[in-house]
Parts: structure tokens; C-alpha cells; sequence
């Protein structure tokens, strides 16, 4: 036969409400931090992934561009100097 000991109840019952008082510190912490670490990197202008992704595609588009009109400059200059 298993008897309850009162003893044994209240520490297992201030054990389960330190740990809900701990996971909400957690929880809490992890927010305030979030929030600092979000002001940090605004006052810092650092460029968001998808901004970075966007300018590196307009970069890639450029380069590309670029090496278009080289080809169709080239291409020209040697029809201009073959009918010289």
C-alpha cells in the first residue's frame, strides 16, 4: 500500500511551478533579445537577405549585359575594319 506524503507533494509541486517560472524567464529573455539584437541591426543598416538577393541578381543581369554589348562591339569593330 503507497501512502502520500504531504512533504514529498510540496516539493513536487514547487518543482513543476519553478520550472513554469523558469520556462517564462526563457521565454522572456529570448524576446528581449531578439528585440535588442533587431534594434542593433537597424541602427546598423545592415541590408536585409532578400535586398542582398535582389541586388546581387541586378549585379548578375549587369555582367551579363555587359558582356553582350562587348561581344556586339567587337563584332562591329571587325565589320568596320573588314570593309576598310
Amino acid at each position: 500500500m503507497q501512502t502520500r506524503n504531504k512533504f514529498f507533494d510540496d516539493m513536487s509541486q514547487l518543482m513543476t511551478n519553478a520550472m513554469g517560472v523558469a520556462q517564462g524567464a526563457k521565454t522572456e529573455a529570448e524576446t528581449a533579445m531578439k528585440g535588442f539584437v533587431d534594434r542593433w541591426m537597424a541602427d546598423r543598416d545592415f541590408v536585409t537577405r532578400e535586398e542582398f538577393d535582389a541586388v546581387r541578381a541586378m549585379a548578375t543581369r549587369a555582367r551579363e549585359e555587359n558582356a553582350a554589348l562587348s561581344a556586339r562591339i567587337a563584332a562591329l569593330e571587325a565589320a568596320i575594319a573588314a570593309t576598310k
